[in-house]
């Protein structure tokens, strides 16, 4: 079947799918986020030229090698971030009960009100949130985040949380348990290997679980070894989906000695999410680029280009998008190739317009002659 045919039926089939879906349970970054623009040239006091590329700003930064260098920046946005608000706000506008718990800071930052406010429940767990400038291009982002408050969150901290119930009452009730951010948080290893005895163990059902590790790059090879240990451990308690980008899958490969991949390759974007689900031992790896995407599981596999945009309005939280689109694809009990359609319908519809489908827009979108015709 033609891309195009799979992506109409598939729109066919969530427009008549009835309400209301399983609720997810979220946690556990929560970040207050700098859009940023970096100019190129200043035209006038309201208008600029940015610097269009990560490339281009790499050679900036390599000519001023040896000597001072000074260039503007025009923040375009204060927001609330984090890939678990961010994650949540996708699923929230998609029609899921979402269930919350975040470094949000004590008492909340109001930079996440207009977003929690959608969530059917919102804990904040953390003093401070993190705090990020975002770097925007049109071939990407960079990000450089401030996190030393992160360490406090601690196995012995989360312990004296969850002595209200509330977080293993909001994964009693989910159909999928959503852990972002791994790689901000020092002692994240150890606050999962918690959750695996005192909540997960628990469960009287087996969730779907989704895990999404962030770039890992600032992390020891040994953090990220015992880290992946980890990941199989979830499947006592139930499926694990671990979620990439390729740069991600390159690294975890790379550590496994693995083949990585490259978005000019789609093979090899599966071929590597259909190593790493079996070396890891768990049931999916999905795998997205910016133009398309791979997965891996129990119920088969799927390769896909997606609704690439060359000038995204923006990029920021775009793979949060694709994630949240992802899990609801679970939720629905799709197939792989649908659950991939609905993520890059998602994270498509995100970037053109700057904020997250509704459940209509999603369906609509699925028919958008941006999608490649193959």
């Amino acid at each position: 079947m033609s891309s195009s045919s799979l992506r109409h039926l598939l729109a066919d089939r969530l427009r008549a799918h009835p309400a209301p879906l399983p609720s997810v349970a979220i946690g556990f970054d929560g970040f207050v986020d700098e859009m940023i623009r970096l100019v190129g040239e200043r035209h006038s006091l309201e208008s600029y030229t940015p610097v269009p590329t990560i490339a281009a700003f790499g050679t900036l930064v390599a000519q001023a090698a040896g000597q001072s260098s000074l260039r503007e920046i025009v923040v375009t946005d204060v927001q609330p971030g984090g890939c678990a608000i961010n994650m949540g706000d996708g699923l929230a506008a998609l029609g899921v009960p979402v269930d919350a718990f975040a470094t949000l800071g004590e008492p909340p930052h109001p930079a996440f009100t207009p977003i929690t406010a959608r969530f059917r429940r919102t804990r904040s767990w953390g003093r401070e949130p993190g705090r990020t400038l975002a770097y925007e291009f049109s071939d990407g982002k960079l990000m450089f985040s401030s996190v030393t408050q992160l360490a406090e969150f601690t196995p012995d901290k989360v312990a004296a949380l969850l002595a209200d119930g509330a977080y293993a009452a909001a994964c009693r009730e989910a159909g999928l348990i959503a852990l972002t951010d791994w790689t901000l948080y020092p002692h994240m290893t150890a606050v999962w290997e918690l959750l695996q005895r005192a909540v997960y163990g628990q469960l009287p059902h087996r969730p779907r679980f989704f895990v999404d590790l962030v770039d890992p790059s600032s992390r020891s090879a040994g953090d990220i070894r015992a880290m992946l240990r980890t990941l199989g451990q979830f499947e006592s308690s139930g499926d694990l989906s671990l979620g990439l980008n390729g740069n991600e899958a390159n690294i975890v490969a790379r550590l496994l000695d693995l083949p990585g991949c490259t978005e000019a390759a789609p093979p090899s974007t599966l071929a590597l999410a259909t190593r790493l689900r079996e070396q890891l031992g768990i049931s999916e790896v999905v795998i997205h680029h910016l133009r398309g995407a791979a997965v891996a599981g129990p119920d088969g596999t799927a390769s896909l280009a997606g609704p690439y945009c060359p000038q995204p309005r923006k990029s920021t939280g775009a793979g949060d998008r694709f994630n949240a689109g992802f899990a609801v694809g679970h939720l629905l009990r799709l197939g792989p190739a649908e659950r991939l359609l609905c993520a890059c319908a998602s994270s498509g519809f995100f970037v053109r317009e700057a904020r997250s489908p509704t459940f209509a827009e999603l369906t609509d979108f699925l028919r958008h002659p941006d999608w490649p015709a193959a």
